[in-house]
């Protein structure tokens, strides 16, 4: 019974950390989306950068 529970356990954490990964990868990409929008259209009487830091 606690080998059953063990493997249970174990393939509730991977699909866990799966989904977790999966979320991360799109909120990568949604941030590198809006990071080169910002980059091609910042101000053009500025010093460069669209950013304040």
């Amino acid at each position: 019974m606690v080998p059953l529970l063990l493997v249970l356990l174990l393939v509730l954490i991977l699909v866990g950390a799966g989904f977790a990964v999966k979320i991360l990868w799109w909120i990568a990409i949604a941030v590198l989306i809006l990071w080169l929008i910002g980059f091609v259209a910042r101000p053009k009487g500025s010093s460069g950068r669209w950013y304040r830091w």
